[in-house]
């Protein structure tokens, strides 16, 4: 089982890793992270890189793709070679992914046109805009394609595919071994529950 994770200039990096953590022990699974070219992808906080060690032309075939999102997915969107990349890929995938507004990098290859997806909730709007049904779910499933809302829903979309691919038992271990566990101090991570003049202010000053 060949897994593909797609890095660019400006990714989030928990959208990477954290479906990273959850798939890496998958039996008989090896993890690519591939990109246009070899080499360290600054995240979007421009500390942390993560390194391509596969360009997108020696992975042609993977069985899992997971592609992220980040600020710096806004400067992919008409990336011709990427996009055509992910059309290709897709045509054989068994599971087709996105974390956060990896979401949109997939619209915008024609990919999730007329079905349910997710993203994170400043980007719902546009992911709209591709003729895909958005919801702010957490984790949705349609057919192949599993897409994850924000940055940290990525776990629980790895989660939810490695119980799918190895069984629950399997998933269970991974879940118990990293003690995904959440108690968050506050109660502000969905723009249903944040305060009112929170989630304003962001949809006025965030972009994707």
């Amino acid at each position: 089982m060949q897994i593909a994770i797609l890095l660019f200039d400006g990714f989030t990096a928990l959208d990477a890793v954290g479906p990273y953590h959850m798939f890496c022990r998958l039996p008989g699974a090896e993890t690519h992270f591939v990109a246009e070219r070899t080499g360290p992808f600054p995240d979007d906080c421009g500390s942390l890189s993560l390194v391509a060690e596969k360009t997108l032309g020696e992975v042609t075939a993977p069985d899992i793709l997971v592609v992220p999102g980040g600020p710096g997915q806004s400067g992919q969107m008409g990336n011709e070679t990427l996009l055509d990349w992910l059309r290709a890929v897709d045509a054989t995938t068994t599971w087709t992914t996105s974390v956060c507004t990896g979401s949109l990098l997939l619209a915008a290859a024609g990919l999730l046109r007329g079905r349910r997806a997710t993203s994170h909730w400043l980007a719902l709007d546009e992911l709209r805009a591709f003729g895909v049904e958005s919801t702010g779910e957490r984790v949705v499933t349609d057919g192949k394609y599993v897409t994850a809302a924000g940055v940290s829903s990525g776990i629980d979309m790895g989660l939810t595919l490695a119980g799918v691919l190895a069984g629950d038992r399997f998933a269970q271990t991974v879940q118990l071994m990293t003690e995904y566990d959440p108690q968050p101090p506050y109660d502000a991570g969905s723009p249903d529950k944040a305060p009112a003049d929170l989630v304003e202010e962001l949809r006025t000053t965030s972009r994707f």
